[in-house]
Formats: C-alpha cells, sequence, structure tokens
C-alpha cells in the first residue's frame, strides 16, 4: 500500500507537469512551424531571440525551484506564513530581471541579435520580433513566480489549463497574422509576436483569478508580495542566487550552442532550432521529473521521515532511466514525421535529422543525471553541490571542447553537437555517486518563524 501511494502521488504530479512543459513548449513550435513555412529567414530571426528568452526563462525557472525547495519543506511542517514570505522575496527578484532584460533588449536589440548571428536579414527579423515579444517578459515573470507558489503546496492542474489556453489563443493569432488571413494584414515575424503577447497576458490574467478566487491553500493576496522579511529572504538567496547563476550560464550554454552552430554554416541555425524545439518538448519529460522529485523529496524532508527520504531516492532513480530508455526510443521515431512539417532545404532538414538522432541517445544520460542532480540531490538542500558540478562540467569541460572543435578543428556540425551535449553523460556518474553515498540531505527551514 505504501509503494501504491508513493506511485499514485508521483504521477498525479508527474503527468500534469509534463503536459503543461509539453503544451507550453508547443507555443514556441508553433511559432517556429507557421514561420517555417512563411520564411527561413523569419524562423532564423525567431531562433535567435529564442535563445535570449531561454535564458530569461532559466533565470525564473531558477527563482521558482528555489520556491519549491525551501517552500517544499516548510509544506511537510505545514507553515503557510513563511511560504507566503518565500514566494514575495521571489516575485520581487523576478521582476526585477523583467525589467532588467526589457531595458538591455530595448537600448540595444541589434547587439543583442549580433551575439547569435551575423547575417543581416536574420538579424532584422529577430529585431522586429524582439521589439514585441519584450512585453511578455512582465506577464511571464508574473505567471511563473506564481506557478511556482501553487508547486510549493503541489497545485499542478491549474499550469496544464493555462497552458492549453495559452497555446489556442497563439496559434489562433499566428494563423492570421503571420500570414495575413480574413482580412488580417501580413505582418510574419511581427504578427508571431502579437500571438505569443496576447496568449502570456491571457494565462496571467486567469492565473491571477485563479490565486485570488480558487486557490484555498496558500492563499496568497497582493498585500503578501508588498511585505519583506530579511531573515527569510536571506535563507531563500543564500540558495537561489547560485542557482540563478548557474541556471543563467546553461541558458547561456544553450544559447552559445546557436552561436557555435549559427557560425559554422548558413543552414546550421535552422537545422538546430528545428531539432531543438523537438528535443525541448520531449525533455518536458525529464523537467516534470525533476520538479515531482524535488517537491517529494523537500515534503519528506519537512515532515522529519529521513528512512523515506532514502527510500524515495531509490525508487526515483530506476523511474528517471525507464523514463529515459522510452523518452530516447520516442524521440527518435518522432523526428522523422515532425520534421515533415517545415518547409525547409533538404540539406537543412538533413542536418536536423542528424542532430535528432544524436539527441536520443543523449536524452537517455540526462533522463537520469538531471532528475537525480536537480530533482533529488538540489531538492534536498544540496544545492551548491549541483552548481559547483554545473560549472566546472560546462564551462571547464563542454564549452571549451565544443569551440576548439568548431572553430579549430573545424569539425561537421553533427560532431559539434555531440561535443555539446557530452555533460548530459558524464555527469551521470557523480549523480549517482553522490546520490547513494554523499551527505545531501539537508534541512533548510527554521524552527522558529
Amino acid at each position: 500500500m505504501k509503494n501504491k501511494a508513493f506511485y499514485q502521488n508521483f504521477f498525479s504530479i508527474y503527468f500534469i507537469l509534463v503536459l503543461q512543459n509539453v503544451v507550453t513548449l508547443s507555443v514556441n513550435l508553433a511559432d517556429n512551424v507557421m514561420l517555417g513555412s512563411y520564411s527561413e529567414t523569419s524562423l532564423a530571426g525567431v531562433a535567435a531571440v529564442n535563445q535570449i528568452q531561454f535564458v530569461y526563462q532559466q533565470i525564473l525557472g531558477a527563482l521558482g525551484d528555489g520556491m519549491v525547495i525551501f517552500g517544499s519543506q516548510y509544506w511537510g511542517k505545514m507553515q503557510i506564513k513563511p511560504m507566503k514570505k518565500i514566494a514575495a522575496a521571489a516575485m520581487m527578484a523576478a521582476l526585477v530581471t523583467a525589467v532588467l532584460l526589457f531595458a538591455f533588449v530595448t537600448c540595444f536589440p541589434f547587439q543583442a541579435m549580433r551575439i547569435f548571428t551575423s547575417d543581416v536579414p536574420i538579424i532584422e527579423e529577430g529585431v522586429r520580433y524582439l521589439s514585441i515579444i519584450r512585453f511578455t517578459f512582465f506577464f511571464f515573470a508574473i505567471t511563473q513566480v506564481l506557478l511556482a507558489a501553487l508547486r510549493m503546496v503541489e497545485t499542478v492542474k491549474i499550469a496544464f489549463v493555462l497552458s492549453v489556453i495559452a497555446l489556442f489563443t497563439n496559434c489562433i493569432i499566428n494563423a492570421i497574422l503571420i500570414f495575413g488571413r480574413f482580412g488580417a494584414p501580413e505582418l510574419g515575424v511581427r504578427g508571431a509576436a502579437i500571438g505569443t503577447l496576447a496568449a502570456r497576458i491571457v494565462e496571467c490574467a486567469i492565473l491571477i483569478g485563479f490565486v485570488l478566487l480558487k486557490e484555498r491553500n496558500l492563499r496568497l493576496r497582493l498585500r503578501d508580495f508588498l511585505q519583506f522579511d530579511l531573515v527569510l529572504a536571506r535563507d531563500y538567496f543564500k540558495v537561489t542566487l547560485p542557482m540563478v547563476v548557474v541556471q543563467g550560464l546553461w541558458g547561456l550554454n544553450t544559447a552559445l550552442q546557436t552561436v557555435i552552430l549559427g557560425h559554422m554554416t548558413a543552414a546550421a541555425i535552422a537545422a538546430n532550432s528545428a531539432a531543438s524545439t523537438l528535443f525541448m518538448m520531449v525533455k518536458s519529460i525529464v523537467y516534470g521529473a525533476s520538479s515531482t522529485a524535488s517537491i517529494m523529496i523537500g515534503k519528506a524532508i519537512g515532515e522529519g521521515n529521513m528512512e523515506r527520504v532514502m527510500r524515495y531516492s531509490d525508487r526515483l532513480q530506476k523511474m528517471f532511466l525507464s523514463i529515459g530508455i522510452l523518452g530516447g526510443i520516442t524521440l527518435f521515431f518522432l523526428r522523422i514525421p515532425v520534421l515533415s512539417l517545415y518547409d525547409l532545404q533538404p540539406a537543412t532538414k538533413e542536418m536536423a535529422n542528424t542532430f535528432l538522432i544524436i539527441l536520443s541517445v543523449v536524452f537517455v544520460g540526462m533522463s537520469y543525471q538531471m532528475p537525480t542532480n536537480n530533482g533529488i540531490i538540489r531538492g534536498g538542500g544540496s544545492a551548491m553541490y549541483v552548481v559547483k558540478m554545473d560549472l566546472i562540467s560546462i564551462w571547464m569541460i563542454v564549452l571549451p571542447l565544443s569551440f576548439f572543435m568548431a572553430f579549430v578543428v573545424e569539425a561537421p556540425p553533427a560532431v559539434v553537437v555531440c561535443c555539446l551535449n557530452a555533460d548530459q553523460i558524464f555527469k551521470c556518474v557523480p549523480a549517482y555517486l553522490m546520490s547513494h553515498y554523499g551527505n545531501w540531505i539537508k534541512k533548510l527551514t527554521r524552527d522558529e518563524i
């Protein structure tokens, strides 16, 4: 019965988070597919802007993950008041980040685009897209913090509902404004940007309404976000800021993949966009596992049951490996029908197909190491261990090796893609050793608030 309760608890959260991530990423996939059939230059321009957004999303994700790590332990102790104060600190940090990024892309749009490509037509298309998409930063920040606050108390279904609404809103507006249908002007990338902005506004408004009118565990109100507890904020930022730095650098690492591939061949950036979008969709399986593990491990630590924590860790890792094998097979067989949706040059499509075959193998290792590191170990309170491992693996091994292979050896793009994703395989070893033999369980809550 205990095993049954564990699996029921895991999958009740996991499936919703996976579906929510898939549908959320479908918003970008809709932009890519529609723009891919409209113009390959437009697709490449939007792909470059999406790298900026990806870095931003990683930072917001780290702020949210920090909330879940702390909040889940307080949830295990059934202490709601400190959870509200942690949410207030996270919201403040998210909005400050949104303002800074908005100011940067407003003042330096062309410079931001030149980071990713030197192709002038692509830069011009990207700037057109960026001029509108920058307004989504504020709505997205509010939405992500509120969703993370709800994850602390295991409320996840609303995230899926919001994602579905955002997807339909984006697709309908895209279909009308990109191609100029039903008497609307043909706006191309601007139409795609307007669709995404409308989707972000709608999902943010609905979520705020849900939090104010329906949610019953946290009962968050505007006044809760106006308070600032220095002690709890210090606790929160002590763990979260290193995560923000690493997640931001990891997002930058992913963006640099576009830089490397985009400066190798003209087709590589479009091929990478098509391949990485599908990969990110399947990767939702991994993100869902990481988030679910973090919630369950944090709650068990908050309840003070360390034996249960270790038991959960062992079961979860076996599930991660199974998920990875199934996900890798799924990605391998999905690549051909999905790529057929893109109107790309034959050489570009073949390159994307090769990338996806490589990523199908990479996915197996990623599915074990990422939720073990980010879900179990980091969710158990040992965030700094994961921070140090990521800094070493990405910035001392993966990126130097990839730059060397791309620009010194001048290896083919497929070889460079292998180098860029090598850490997803070799990080499996420290993940296993730390989770089985290391001291990764840390109590983060305070006894007196």
